[in-house]
């Protein structure tokens, strides 16, 4: 898959502002607005852009506390563990990991009672949970 220079400033413009208009990439990559609507129609075919989302504010919608889990389980629930996981609608991300921990989450929750109350009444009684390791969220910088 060939990606040059241009796609990856595009990519980099796109990923911190998907409405940024083709005329401002264009502008700002020193092409013309035709060549941005190709390079990005092509990237869109290949899966290189896979979608577009819109990112939120936490903490604008009342989630004041938002944490990362180290989750680890026994080999044999590994899969099972993941999938029930996806179910949680605190559960923004998901993956699957090495080292340190087999699972990672972010979770969002409305203050830190809530989150205890999640990880240990309701994911704490998943069926092959061995450990679950909460790291909070202090700033969010890149």
């Amino acid at each position: 898959m060939n990606i040059d220079e241009i796609d990856l400033q595009i990519i980099d413009i796109l990923r911190a502002d998907a409405r940024t208009p083709y005329t401002e990439i264009a502008r700002r990559v020193g092409v013309s607005e035709a060549t941005v609507r190709r390079r990005i129609k092509s990237l869109e075919e290949r899966g290189v852009i896979a979608g577009y989302t819109a990112v939120v504010e936490p903490a604008k919608m009342g989630f004041s506390t938002v944490a990362m889990l180290g989750i680890n389980t026994t080999p044999d629930r590994f899969l099972e563990v993941a999938e029930e996981l996806m179910k949680f609608r605190e559960v923004k991300w998901l993956a699957t990991s090495t080292g340190d921990h087999m699972i990672l989450a972010e979770v969002w929750a409305r203050d830190g009672r809530e989150l205890s109350e999640l990880i240990s009444r309701r994911m704490g009684r998943i069926d092959g949970i061995t450990h679950i390791r909460p790291a909070i969220i202090l700033e969010r910088l890149k």
